[in-house]
């Protein structure tokens, strides 16, 4: 597949922010490696696998979502049992949250790339191959105060794999 990207479009935290992320994951207890620090961010729209020119009118139109400094209490956990995954999101709904995270799949469809049908559940993924958690939320809420947008390839040829930002957009 050498002539597609495995694409996402998602809120990218600072470097504070993605520090106490990966504090929390490292903290949870039982099986399942953390998520490369790296790798932290909050998914709103998952385009998959696409053409490249796919890939990059989303890269060209990035910088149309209209991004304000976004605050997110990540103060649960919440865990997805089919592919293992623990996560932390915002235990109340953010309304512009939900908003930029409708804007980014629109920017998929308008550049030819059908929606995944899954519900938006704002979360960042902290461990892989993992059990539910104990606890409801960690001890300590991080508050993210989110002000850039990314797109995302990862992996190679539509293989996961590395992280490399494809384009940005930051708060206005």
């Amino acid at each position: 597949m050498p002539d597609q990207r495995r694409v996402f479009i998602a809120l990218w935290p600072d470097e504070h922010t993605r520090v106490q992320m990966d504090r929390v994951a490292r903290q949870l207890a039982g099986p399942g490696p953390a998520v490369p620090r790296a790798h932290l961010h909050l998914t709103l729209a998952f385009a998959g696998n696409v053409a490249v020119e796919q890939a990059d009118c989303l890269g060209q139109r990035l910088g149309r979502l209209r991004l304000s400094t976004i605050p997110v209490l990540l103060d649960r956990f919440g865990h997805f049992e089919r592919p293992g995954l623990t996560w932390i999101g915002p235990s109340q709904s953010i309304d512009s949250l939900d908003r930029l995270a409708g804007d980014a799949r629109a920017l998929c469809a308008g550049c030819g790339i059908a929606p995944d049908g899954q519900p938006f559940v704002p979360h960042v993924s902290l461990r892989r191959f993992a059990q539910p958690p104990s606890v409801p939320g960690p001890v300590s809420p991080i508050h993210w105060f989110a002000t850039r947008v990314v797109l995302i390839e990862s992996g190679r040829h539509g293989h996961p794999g590395t992280y490399r930002v494809l384009a940005r957009a930051d708060a206005i």
